[in-house]
């Protein structure tokens, strides 16, 4: 196993709070798993900043950014039963790291937090 990137990115929620009262964002940034998801969240600000962040801290670890066809609702994240935030590896997604690192398998690991005025993601993306 080999680590091919890491990424992290911090998110200030209140930035994220004024953009999620625009439907137009949350359809252009969250996948549909994601915004069905969040319907049974209480806290949707924190929530949407953590991925907001996830997003970005995984476009890191690919080394890319948001470019050569990579958009924010390409990369979902979801939850297990017991809470453990998790990356969909979509096809899309799968094409894009084959591409750039010549893989086909890979590991997503994703590590999500917040406080009141900040969310944090770490991602680590690793052959297997």
């Amino acid at each position: 196993m080999k680590i091919l990137g890491i990424g992290v990115d911090l998110v200030q929620n209140k930035r994220i709070k004024a953009l999620i009262n625009s439907h137009a964002f949350i359809k252009r940034t969250f996948g549909n798993k994601e915004i069905k998801y969040s319907k049974k969240i209480l806290d949707k600000t924190n929530f949407f900043a953590k991925r907001f962040a996830a997003k970005e801290s995984l476009a890191k670890a690919l080394g890319t950014g948001f470019r050569n066809n990579l958009n924010f609702k390409d990369i979902e994240i979801l939850n297990d039963n017991l809470g453990k935030p998790y990356y969909i590896k979509s096809i899309k997604l799968n094409k894009i790291i084959n591409k750039k690192f010549k893989i086909k398998r890979y590991d997503l690991f994703l590590s999500i937090s917040d406080e009141k005025d900040y969310s944090i993601a770490f991602t680590i993306l690793q052959t297997k």
